[in-house]
């Protein structure tokens, strides 16, 4: 608890802050240094009795959504560092999801880490309070009104999204305002199911996109929601409904309600992929939405001869793919003149909660402690488009005795520069790889710098005795696969000097997922769909699929879905799911994708892999060679329950109707 002098001070500076235009996520971070319930302490009498008051109550709820660029370090859910994609290099708790991972987690850690439970429901009753009694603030112009109430249908339905990603089918609280605990927690409601959730959230959101607008006028309003932003939520949340994890799930036949009703449906309905496809096919119409694409300059690698040279969209002409994908996740383009970012939010620039910071190694002022797993590196494909597994003549993967080799002669093009010392295996790779790994030799450029101190223009190596290798002070400090992420690194960011990192912003939703969200739902479809809401109607129709899924493969410079990807629904289905995982590497969508597929458990019991980091730089091929990392930061188990987190030990104390998740 903060000294209680500071609150007498605070309201008028947060609402200072605020109401010059400061976004819902910048003003969170103002809050952050105030007691987190100094709303509940203001009189609601008092809140609304003008706007000034009542936007302060609005953007204290605000504080309640998650910092989403938290993907590793001090995270707001377990989701990126749970993922198979990659390990922290401590087990401790600003990175608590390892131990998800290791299955150090019970309903008494969840208490502890990544509890979300009782935050989230505060947010849905302060949200409800503003829709009640909204009309007594009598200073509201109507269109104010309507964006106030658009945002509170928005908070609504995303603190309930929010819910049941992490914790399954949610008790639904009431839209009328209820005497709750302190902690803002429903008592004595039992859980809904997971399909009555789903309908919660859209009916919030449907609300939501009626109310808010399109597009925010203000810079400093692109942080808050906009009716896009409910329309990808919906996107979003149907796809997972479709999914196999939610849609007759028979290994959830004996979880049900008092009433009988199982908390997930046992009945497989297809049509729920129709209205996936209807709800992206609904963002797609709007019209406001493409991907990012930076044109070809003179320093643009060529294509591949298989790749269209058509001009984006209908080929991979005209457009540079390195930094067309890049450019959305470094700071180099603002969200504002993006039109693939949908929502956003803003990411902490270079504190120890960054991206950079855990994945950057120790020498460039790194925790140095993210290690991607060889099977997500072997999933980016050659530049022809080929699997490294069955390569092209024109652009082969070398076999294992020229893989660890050097390629011999630098390579520089957009703003990537491959050193003499790459290896052969790193060649020749599609855009998206050196735009997100960062391997043995990778070259870091950090041009911000201008220390005295070699800190720029660094050549970083993993091996045992490289320049990010463990130093005596810090022995645990190091990477144990030969890989990290660089996704969220511009080629100017420099961590040893303050203020040389760019200001960058973190896409919640782009325009990416609902391309690859429409081409999975009409995969699956079996028979035509017509919307009753937006009166759209969609099919299985393979050439929607094309259009939808090859503007991702030509935004990469990459060619369209082969003959072979399109020859059935199960090899659509397995080029999608590849797709995803690389298109979205680190975003924190493949813990979700990964469940919702119930392809969990092949994904968290293969043993994890990497380069083997005990060799020397002497010691080149033995380097470069496919290894299991058998480590107790490796040991992953995976169990049933792990499908959702389990839900607080003192949240269940508090409902006496509230069942635990199962098998926890």
């Amino acid at each position: 608890m903060k000294k209680i002098y500071k609150l007498k001070l605070l309201p008028a500076m947060i609402v200072l802050a605020c109401t010059i235009g400061v976004s819902l996520n910048s003003c969170k971070d103002d809050y952050l240094n105030v007691d987190e319930y100094i709303y509940d302490m203001t009189n609601l009498d008092s809140v609304f009795r003008d706007q000034e008051r009542l936007l302060q109550y609005i953007n204290g709820i605000a504080t309640y959504l998650p910092n989403e660029d938290r993907l590793w370090t001090s995270a707001w859910a377990p989701f990126q560092g749970a993922s198979d994609e990659n390990f922290s290099s401590w087990n401790d708790d600003r990175h608590a999801a390892i131990k998800f991972l290791l299955g150090e987690i019970t309903p008494y850690s969840a208490n502890t880490y990544y509890n979300n439970y009782s935050t989230w429901y505060q947010g849905i009753r302060k949200a409800n309070i503003v829709i009640t009694r909204i009309d007594e603030c009598k200073d509201l112009s109507i269109t104010t009104k309507r964006e106030y109430l658009g945002e509170m249908y928005f908070f609504k339905g995303y603190f309930m999204y929010l819910l049941i990603q992490q914790y399954g089918p949610a008790v639904i609280p009431p839209d009328e305002v209820q005497d709750l605990t302190d902690d803002g927690e429903t008592l004595s409601l039992e859980r809904s199911s997971y399909d009555d959730c789903v309908a919660y959230i859209v009916k919030n959101m449907e609300l939501a996109n009626s109310y808010l607008p399109s597009t925010k006028e203000a810079l400093s309003d692109i942080y808050r929601p906009t009716s896009g932003a409910a329309l990808a939520v919906m996107s979003r949340v149907l796809l997972v409904a479709a999914s196999p994890m939610y849609n007759g799930n028979q290994s959830y036949a004996n979880w049900k309600r008092s009433d009988g009703t199982n908390f997930i449906s046992q009945t497989n309905d297809n049509s729920k992929w129709g209205r996936a496809a209807a709800a992206a096919k609904r963002v797609m119409e709007t019209g406001m939405y493409e991907l990012f694409t930076y044109p070809k300059s003179s320093d643009t690698e060529p294509l591949a001869a298989n790749v269209p040279a058509a001009n984006y969209p209908n080929g991979a002409g005209a457009i540079d793919p390195y930094r067309s994908y890049k450019y959305s996740f470094i700071g180099e383009v603002p969200a504002t003149s993006n039109p693939e970012v949908i929502w956003c939010t803003r990411v902490n620039p270079a504190g120890g909660d960054s991206p950079l910071w855990l994945s950057s190694p120790s020498l460039l002022a790194g925790g140095n402690g993210l290690n991607l797993t060889q099977d997500l590196v072997d999933s980016y494909k050659m530049k022809d488009g080929y699997d490294i597994n069955n390569s092209s003549t024109t652009y082969p993967y070398p076999g294992s005795t020229q893989a660890y080799q050097p390629i011999g002669t630098a390579k520089t093009y957009s703003d990537v520069q491959l050193v003499s010392n790459t290896a052969k295996m790193y060649a020749n790779r599609e855009a998206r790889f050196y735009a997100t790994i960062g391997f043995c030799h990778s070259y870091w450029k950090g041009t911000s710098y201008t220390g005295s101190g070699a800190f720029k223009n660094i050549e970083v190596t993993y091996y045992s005795n490289g320049n990010a290798a463990p130093t005596i002070n810090y022995p645990n400090d190091y990477n144990h696969t030969g890989y990290t992420c660089i996704k969220y690194n511009h080629h100017a960011d420099n961590m040893q000097q303050t203020g040389a990192i760019l200001p960058k912003t973190f896409p919640i939703f782009r325009y990416a997922e609902i391309l690859l969200n429409y081409a999975e739902a009409l995969n699956e479809m079996d028979a035509s769909y017509a919307d009753s809401v937006t009166g759209i109607t969609v099919n299985r129709n393979i050439e929607e699929i094309k259009s939808a899924f090859n503007r991702i493969r030509f935004r990469a410079g990459l060619p369209g879905l082969s003959d072979d990807e399109l020859a059935s629904k199960e090899s659509i289905r397995n080029a999608i799911k590849q797709e995803r995982k690389v298109e979205f590497a680190c975003e924190g969508r493949r813990y979700h994708d990964l469940r919702r597929w119930l392809d969990a458990p092949d994904a968290y019991n293969a043993p994890v892999t990497g380069m083997d980091v005990t060799a020397s730089s002497t010691q080149r091929e033995k380097f470069y060679t496919r290894t299991t990392i058998v480590s107790d930061l490796t040991l992953r188990k995976w169990a049933f329950k792990m499908y959702f987190w389990p839900i607080p030990k003192n949240s269940l104390d508090k409902n006496a109707k509230l069942v635990q998740n199962p098998s926890w």
